[in-house]
């Protein structure tokens, strides 16, 4: 179960991918790994898709420049190409950066499966190097649908560790009542979401779900300008009309009461670290705990049917 009581600092590395190019961003990867883990981390979030890339709307456009657009099945090609297949020498790069940092690691991906549909994935690692966790998004949001396939009919779990339970959720997942409940319900006291969201109201979601499953929240957003494209990017006038900067950032580290312990970070990358007492979800649920003594299971239940895990 850990040492539910204990202290443990958490990092959540707000940077930008080196776009449409896998091999780089691991590379990226495995230095912002290092740098969060020499500043004491023990559990470290990359951002949403951070390998290769976000495809960012505004760029994109609907359906990676739409279906008219002659240049959008290159872009998607191009995706596709740098995604991450699991497992593979992609997937080992992040467990050695797991392992050479003895920390907990999150990254979100672009999942490439063996028929070649893409999934929006996030990988958790041990300080082991093992791939403790494979989730995919639930439900692609909006234009995100034409880039990204459903996940499986799996209901989210925790990881345990010795920090006590993990749980993550990708971007609007955590919107998703049913889908936090779950993570609440198997023991959650530190909450993982990589997003994409860059918007003030994303702010005033990783707060509630800090207040309402009275745990911590490490979120996890990219800074990404119209520079960090390549010169060769196939959708150039898409990227063209697009904003100077693409996603602003955003990551934040949130306590059990709401309060910002990091962040939340706008404008530039960084790395955000917060050293966590685990005891303030204990005292928090002293009030508060909706999968216990503030839940009514014979009013309401999360039923999950076995095949959903």
């Amino acid at each position: 179960m850990g040492d539910i009581y204990g202290r443990v600092t958490v990092a959540a590395v707000q940077a930008a991918p080196v776009v449409l190019d896998r091999e780089a961003t691991l590379a990226k990867l495995d230095s912002r790994v290092q740098t969060a883990a020499d500043r004491g981390a023990r559990v470290i979030v990359m951002p949403e898709a951070f390998v290769p890339a976000y495809p960012s709307s505004p760029v994109f456009g609907a359906v990676f420049g739409g279906f008219s657009d002659p240049a959008a099945g290159p872009a998607f090609r191009r995706l596709a190409a740098n995604a991450v297949e699991v497992p593979s020498p992609a997937t080992e790069a992040m467990a050695r950066a797991a392992r050479k940092s003895r920390a907990w690691l999150c990254v979100g991906v672009n999942e490439r499966t063996r028929t070649g549909t893409l999934h929006c994935t996030l990988l958790l690692f041990s300080p082991a190097g093992d791939l403790a966790q494979v989730r995919r998004k639930l439900i692609p949001t909006h234009d995100e649908r034409m880039v990204w396939g459903p996940g499986e009919a799996v209901a989210p779990r925790t990881v345990p560790t010795e920090f006590g339970a993990l749980g993550q959720l990708v971007c609007w997942e955590n919107y998703m009542p049913l889908a936090r409940q779950s993570l609440y319900e198997s023991g959650e006291r530190i909450h993982l979401a990589p997003t994409a969201d860059a918007s003030e109201g994303w702010q005033a979601t990783l707060r509630h779900i800090a207040l309402e499953g009275r745990v911590f929240v490490v979120g996890c957003c990219q800074y990404v300008t119209r520079s960090h494209y390549p010169a060769d990017f196939e959708l150039k006038e898409a990227l063209r009309r697009a904003p100077e900067v693409l996603c602003r950032g955003g990551s934040a580290i949130v306590a059990p009461d709401g309060r910002y312990l990091a962040g939340p970070l706008f404008g530039e990358e960084g790395i955000l670290t917060a050293e966590l007492d685990l005891g303030e979800v204990a005292a928090g649920r002293q009030l508060l705990d909706v999968a216990g003594h503030y839940g009514r299971p014979d009013v309401f239940r999360l039923v999950t049917p076995p095949f959903l895990g």
